[in-house]
């Protein structure tokens, strides 16, 4: 996909961070756009930044990890807009615990958003895809889909599963013949609400939020352009920022040994989940 002008787009999480500057850097681009998020005002605010650059948008509430609310977005979209060229499986929450701290209930938040909507929006939207003839599929994990790191492993359960899930993927749109493009993205620390927003043991909202901008040194309009930039280029694998490069090269070069890095020195292994980024 080398050019964006008319096609129609689906991006979840467009209320904010990378969800809304995607949106805005497609809507400059010509893509007609249908934007979601649990949050309507904020994805309301989208569509309207998106409207004033010329942009075809439409906002919908929707919660991805309720199956049959996907399911019936996905038959909505093809009505609205005729068809549908690229969806970007957006949306994404994190916990911030120990196993023994994490709660059940706490599991089922993140596994539900993070893994079963990713699951959802891709097999609600790949028939449409395929039926494009030209389509594309964006599925978001992180760099904790490629590394494990202490406090992290409820997020780096459904951000391990996102990558082998679309990586499987990719490879049986290869084996079929089909056009369709399949990317996983694993961004590094950016500027989004996602610490924010966490649920943690041990540390309040303002203080994730400090700690993480800390370190966050990608802003979101730049991973929306490095991402459009792995479509055009049908990677499998696109990394942002060079924290994503380094953590990525860890494990290749370490194998499991990168975990005595992770585990060593005072209080790492306590920050390190906010150190790296979500």
């Amino acid at each position: 996909m080398k050019d964006f002008s008319d096609r129609v787009v689906v991006i979840t999480g467009a209320g904010s961070g990378i969800g809304r500057a995607l949106a805005i850097e497609l809507a400059g681009r010509g893509a007609r756009l249908a934007l979601s998020d649990v949050d309507a005002v904020g994805v309301g605010d989208t569509v309207a930044r998106c409207e004033k650059l010329g942009a075809t948008a439409r906002d919908y509430h929707l919660d991805v990890s309720d199956r049959a609310a996907m399911l019936a977005h996905a038959d909505e979209v093809v009505s609205d807009f005729g068809r549908v060229n690229l969806v970007v499986n957006n949306a994404g929450v994190a916990v911030m615990a120990s196993v023994a701290d994490t709660t059940w209930d706490d599991l089922d938040w993140i596994v539900g958003i993070n893994f079963w909507g990713v699951v959802h929006g891709t097999k609600a939207f790949l028939p449409h895809l395929i039926a494009s003839g030209d389509g594309h599929l964006v599925n978001i994990s992180s760099v904790f889909g490629l590394i494990g790191v202490p406090t992290q492993s409820a997020y780096n359960a459904t951000k391990f599963a996102v990558r082998g899930f679309t990586e499987a993927l990719r490879q049986e749109m290869l084996i079929e013949k089909r056009r369709v493009g399949v990317s996983c993205v694993h961004p590094g620390g950016i500027r989004t609400n996602i610490a924010r927003d966490a649920r943690a043991q041990h540390m309040n909202a303002a203080e994730r939020d400090s700690e993480f901008l800390k370190i966050a040194r990608t802003t979101p309009p730049e991973a929306a352009r490095t991402i459009i930039r792995g479509v055009e280029r049908n990677r499998p694998r696109i990394l942002i920022g060079a924290d994503a490069h380094v953590i990525d090269a860890l494990p290749r070069i370490l194998g499991p040994g990168y975990q005595r890095i992770l585990t060593s020195g005072a209080g790492i292994a306590k920050r390190f989940g906010i150190d790296l980024g979500l």
